[in-house]
């Protein structure tokens, strides 16, 4: 029988990583739990123990059921009739077998029916989630939705949604609309405020991942007369209050068992979550962030199946009187493809530790006054996932579009037909480096730390730690990577035009990512030896693309600009 954790020793790795024992420890408050809910855990050990055997039942789920309905769920895809949208009956099946399995709102406290999950096992889990069924992580992932109520909502209102999403229900984020799109500052939905306290949502949204929701996070517009992001709230909308109906679901190349509606609201009822004009600026916000970690997740998990797809082809198909895997343009392409999906899936879990770190430490403020240390540490670690949360949805949705079109490359003419599953593999990795904030946008929120130095900072730090055994000559070569980086960086930043830097931003963000990733795998070779070969070839890889931007910001006049504003 499949099982897509235990299959994977990869995974296993990363979740045993050292921050891991610090992460644990200040999420379960030194394991107060224990006293009070008889499934917490007692100690370190106990907690890790725990991860394992949801993951186990995560990838068992996955390995079977989801993975088995995949390609009849992508047959049928979802349906819109009676101003509601339907799932594919398959996909139905994979929510029923979630819930049974207890694996809905798995990172809310226990209080509110939750696991009380370190974000880090939550990925993980969206990581094994989408190898399966890349278009049913949608549906089961924005369970993380919860994690904005949890956050910025009363405790009446955490109180009564929390334990709903914990018991199965589903969640979306209604944000964009026909005519505001990455621009969510043109967010036109009205709310209007009743006399009981209560408000009203009248208007259009376009592009609603699992539209049709129990629950809705909504941003709409509470500022009569306002037209940018100062007059945006944020309200949670109750399915079971009605008024809201589905005009249309989107004909979609892929994941297409995740319904994406065009919703009509008119005077449904909602509930302010936090203070009013704050919901773009604020919650929107870090509403984004967790969906951007979960649609790396997404990538990596594409990433994991479209190689193990390649591979299996690979080594079974037969020309010329040997397996197409001995033949070096082949055997190249499966290399790459493995050093992209480890460097993708290591930067994600480095991204997900940060993020871990600031969020518990944020929700300990809440119960006490921090420490010096402690409010040091949390500003340390927000910066750091600010810096790598768009760069891991940036690069790791890229490569697995890369490593999507790699898959058919090795089927060859059958990876064109639908008798594989590269064919549907290829077409659900399509929409990652779009939705959530597509790759520009993610090199629009990176920039900035390139400028101010904290990827630079951050590659330094790497640089301290030990390498293993025969790996010193991949670190000889990433410092050179890196003064090469540090020069384009202050040949760009000596123009002194914002402009300038933008247009070269892409170029600068790639280097930072691409040397970050292969000292990630370095560091990774040297608690697991079996990351060496990709911490190699990807190094080579990264080698490349860094003297190719070099090259291109060495050789470029600021005045040769016009040549692509024209065009």
């Amino acid at each position: 029988m499949a099982n897509f954790y235990t299959d994977n020793p990869d995974l296993r790795h990363h979740l045993n990583h050292p921050m891991m024992r610090k992460i644990v420890e200040l999420k379960e408050r030194n394991f107060a739990d224990a006293d009070k809910y008889d499934y917490a855990p007692v100690d370190f050990a106990d907690a890790m123990d725990n991860y394992e055997r949801v993951l186990d039942i995560v990838g068992e789920i996955c390995g079977t059921t989801i993975a088995d309905n995949a390609a009849d769920v992508d047959h049928e895809g979802a349906s819109c009739s009676d101003g509601h949208a339907h799932y594919a009956s398959a996909t139905e099946i994979n929510l029923d077998a979630c819930r049974k399995a207890g694996l809905m709102g798995i990172s809310m406290p226990r209080r509110f029916g939750g696991l009380n999950f370190p974000i880090t096992p939550y990925i993980m889990a969206a990581d094994i989630v989408s190898r399966a069924d890349t278009g049913f992580e949608n549906l089961w992932g924005l369970q993380d939705c919860a994690e904005t109520i949890y956050e910025f909502a009363s405790e009446e209102q955490k109180a009564k949604y929390i334990p709903r999403v914990c018991e199965g229900e589903t969640m979306s984020m209604d944000l964009t609309e026909p005519d505001a799109g990455s621009d969510l500052q043109s967010v036109m939905l009205k709310a209007t405020e009743q006399p009981d306290g209560t408000w009203r949502l009248n208007g259009v949204k376009r592009f609603i991942t699992n539209g049709d929701s129990d629950i809705h996070l909504v941003l709409a517009r509470s500022e009569e007369g306002t037209k940018d992001g100062r007059g945006l709230s944020m309200f949670i909308y109750d399915k079971r209050d009605g008024g809201v109906t589905v005009r249309r679901i989107e004909n979609k190349m892929g994941i297409k068992g995740s319904p994406t509606c065009e919703l009509v609201y008119k005077d449904a009822k909602a509930e302010l979550v936090g203070s009013r004009r704050m919901g773009l600026i604020k919650y929107v916000m870090a509403l984004m962030n967790g969906a951007r970690l979960g649609i790396a997740a997404q990538s990596v998990g594409v990433s994991e199946i479209a190689y193990r797809e390649a591979l299996a082809y690979a080594k079974e198909r037969k020309q010329f009187g040997k397996a197409i895997i001995e033949f070096p343009a082949v055997s190249e392409m499966l290399a790459v493809m493995k050093a992209k999906l480890d460097a993708s899936r290591t930067l994600l879990y480095e991204c997900s530790r940060y993020v871990d770190l600031y969020k518990v430490y944020e929700d300990i403020a809440k119960e006490r006054t921090l420490a010096p240390e402690e409010r040091k540490e949390m500003k340390a670690y927000s910066r750091l996932a600010d810096a790598l949360t768009p760069l891991a949805k940036g690069l790791t949705s890229e490569y697995c579009n890369q490593n999507a079109y790699d898959c058919i490359q090795i089927h060859g003419g059958s990876g064109f037909m639908k008798d594989y599953a590269c064919e549907r593999i290829y077409r659900d990795a399509r929409i990652t480096s779009i939705y959530e904030g597509t790759t520009q946008l993610q090199v629009v929120a990176a920039i900035r730390h390139v400028t101010t130095g904290t990827y630079l900072e951050l590659i330094r730090s790497y640089a301290e730690q030990p390498v293993a055994e025969g790996m010193q000559d991949v670190k000889d070569m990433l410092e050179a990577m890196t003064a090469q980086y540090a020069a384009a960086v202050e040949k760009v930043a000596a123009v002194g035009d914002t402009r300038y830097t933008d247009f070269m931003a892409r170029r600068l963000v790639e280097m930072a990512g691409g040397i970050v990733m292969s000292y990630l795998l370095l560091l990774d070779t040297a608690r697991t030896a079996s990351f060496a070969r990709s911490a190699r070839v990807y190094a080579k890889l990264a080698q490349a693309e860094v003297a190719k931007h070099a090259e291109f910001i060495n050789s470029f006049a600021p005045d040769q600009m016009a040549l692509y504003e024209e065009a």
